[in-house]
């Protein structure tokens, strides 16, 4: 991959989670209060659904289980986890939480995918979270233990469903889009008979809250992972998860434009430490073709 192909992929895949900084004025502005499970499930499973019936392509083998467990690390509990965050936190607080991901991943590909460690990347994972608190500086709302426990619980899930869909690639069988489909419909599986026990469904739904859920089902599960698993499949398993902070940068620019949430000079700096740090973390484009995984 040379150095154009690289930054368009990395541009590319870089759209998902500037998406998923969007779910926390989506989840506070338009969805019902205090039902992460539901809007976990309802962001999945009709997406989830669509894909599975647009590609059509069964899994086969071993796939079957592991497709299981990447659904459940990657949709089934991280959802949950997103969404009580962004529930029970102010703002892009649960972002602050989550901002260790990088390490985890640094430490679960040392041990998994055999990659050396590189004092670089752990420098660009210190700059990240230097950078994450920073954009939250001026935020004063209370905190909940319940919501950052669930935050840090999100990210290790999504740290290893990082790893391990690198470990593990995808099936020659799959097509993107049936890969992707068949984790949001078996995550979002997963989530329906929790929400419907721990929460139930409401009699009706608000235009507002249609309008929400549309989105996180369309958008914000649909297209944004569709980009992100293709990140996964070409670009290291770092460089991507150090992407995943610009979610946080987006929840704080849509907080300033639709809020009139401030925007002070040294959150900027933290948004300009989020890039410096992406920079730091992304290998020579030489050495990008060897972290791809086979597929199985």
């Amino acid at each position: 991959m040379n150095k154009i192909q690289l930054l368009i992929t990395l541009a590319i895949t870089a759209i998902a989670p500037i998406v998923w900084g969007s779910t926390y004025i989506v989840t506070s502005e338009l969805l019902p209060a205090n039902s992460p499970l539901l809007a976990s499930t309802l962001r999945a499973l009709p997406a989830g659904l669509v894909l599975v019936m647009i590609t059509r392509i069964l899994p086969i083998g071993i796939w079957w289980w592991r497709l299981v467990v990447l659904a459940f690390l990657n949709i089934g509990f991280f959802f949950y986890c997103l969404f009580f965050a962004a529930t029970h936190l102010p703002g892009g607080m649960a972002a602050l939480v989550m901002s260790i991901q990088p390490i985890l991943v640094i430490a679960l590909s040392y041990l998994l995918l055999s990659n050396k460690l590189n004092v670089q990347q752990v420098l660009a994972s210190f700059v990240a979270i230097g950078s994450i608190a920073l954009l939250l500086i001026n935020n004063q709302a209370e905190l909940s233990s319940r919501g950052l426990i669930m935050g840090l619980l999100g990210t290790i899930s999504m740290a290893t469903g990082i790893v391990m869909t690198k470990r593990w690639g995808r099936p020659r069988n799959m097509t993107l889009l049936n890969f992707t489909g068949w984790q949001l419909l078996l995550g979002g599986g997963m989530l329906l008979p929790v929400a419907w026990w721990f929460e139930g469904f409401p009699e009706q739904f608000s235009t507002d809250n249609i309008i929400g859920y549309l989105y996180l089902c369309v958008v914000g599960a649909m297209l944004a992972y569709s980009l992100w698993f293709n990140g996964i499949d070409k670009l290291p398993t770092i460089t991507l998860s150090f992407l995943g902070f610009l979610s946080s940068v987006s929840a704080v620019v849509l907080g300033y434009i639709f809020l009139g949430q401030s925007l002070t000079s040294l959150q900027c700096l933290g948004a300009a430490g989020i890039f410096i740090a992406i920079i730091l973390a992304t290998p020579k484009t030489v050495a990008l073709s060897k972290q791809s995984s086979p597929r199985h």
